[in-house]
């Protein structure tokens, strides 16, 4: 009796196993989305304050560019919209989420640079976008030399206000912020005279119907922004998928809808959809 009694034990055991081992069979994703698919949830990297890009609603929803081109890459990878984690990722701390595996892919206005490429591999670039500059209706600042003994505003951890220093205006008051709202309120107030980064961002900005009206693109051309998906450096399997999905997204004409649906109120001049793995100098 005895040995029937362990035999049963270890039978039991034995279909415990199988089953948990059929469960788990394609469900290799955890809470990061580490798998290829099919995992509880995935969590990505995105913007909450850039309309147009990538926006926190009130009601608690996403919405933008960034969101839907990340909606369909994420579905291409097995995940449904209710299986994705929105993890709001500034610009300044876009690299260490990664690393920590704070998330599996950021898409955020994220320009494609050599020294990033150094912590990060990027899929892409998704869209290609140049800086510029918001001013006032009423302002003078035509051009980016105009900027010298001018406060220019842009975000902690971006590059943009720098470039326009060191390139164009070298006695411009540079002005950083944790966000790019704060540079608006700023520019709005009149405590900085112009807001710089990409063209895509400041068009969502001044597409905002409480902002019609008041602000206007300068226009300028200051740099090629290739923005790109972030993944962990070296996870080529992740990579490989994004940009397959990104390809996918283009040729079914899902890219045009999202760039008319996001940019289109702006009147923003977008440029082509870059191939992968083009980056323009």
């Amino acid at each position: 009796m005895k040995l029937r009694k362990v035999s049963a034990a270890a039978a039991t055991a034995l279909v415990l196993a199988l089953t948990a081992t059929a469960c788990g069979g394609d469900g290799d994703g955890d809470s990061n989305g580490s798998g290829s698919g099919g995992g509880k949830t995935i969590k990505i990297g995105i913007k909450y304050d850039q309309p147009g890009l990538g926006l926190k609603e009130p009601d608690g929803s996403f919405s933008g560019f960034d969101v839907d081109v990340a909606t369909y890459v994420a579905k291409e990878l097995g995940y449904k919209p209710d299986q994705i984690e929105w993890v709001e990722t500034k610009s300044a701390d876009r690299e260490n989420a990664l690393s920590r595996g704070d998330v599996k892919m950021i898409a955020a206005t994220y320009s494609i640079t050599d020294e990033r490429k150094q912590k990060v591999d990027f899929a892409g670039p998704y869209l290609l976008a140049h800086q510029d500059l918001l001013v006032k209706k009423d302002s003078d600042i035509t051009k980016a030399t105009d900027l010298n003994e001018k406060k220019l505003c842009s975000v902690a951890g971006s590059t943009s206000a720098q470039n326009v220093k060191d390139d164009f205006a070298p006695k411009a008051q540079l002005d950083q912020r944790g966000g790019y709202s704060e540079c608006l309120a700023a520019l709005q107030s009149g405590g900085v005279d112009a807001l710089t980064t990409d063209d895509s961002i400041l068009a969502g900005y001044a597409a905002q119907e409480q902002y019609k009206g008041q602000f206007k693109l300068a226009g300028l051309k200051l740099s090629n922004e290739n923005y790109g998906i972030g993944v962990k450096k070296g996870d080529k399997a992740t990579l490989d998928k994004v940009n397959a999905a990104l390809e996918k997204m283009v040729s079914d004409k899902s890219w045009d809808k999202a760039v008319k649906e996001n940019f289109g109120p702006a009147n923003y001049k977008n440029e082509p959809a870059p191939k992968i793995g083009q980056i323009v100098q």
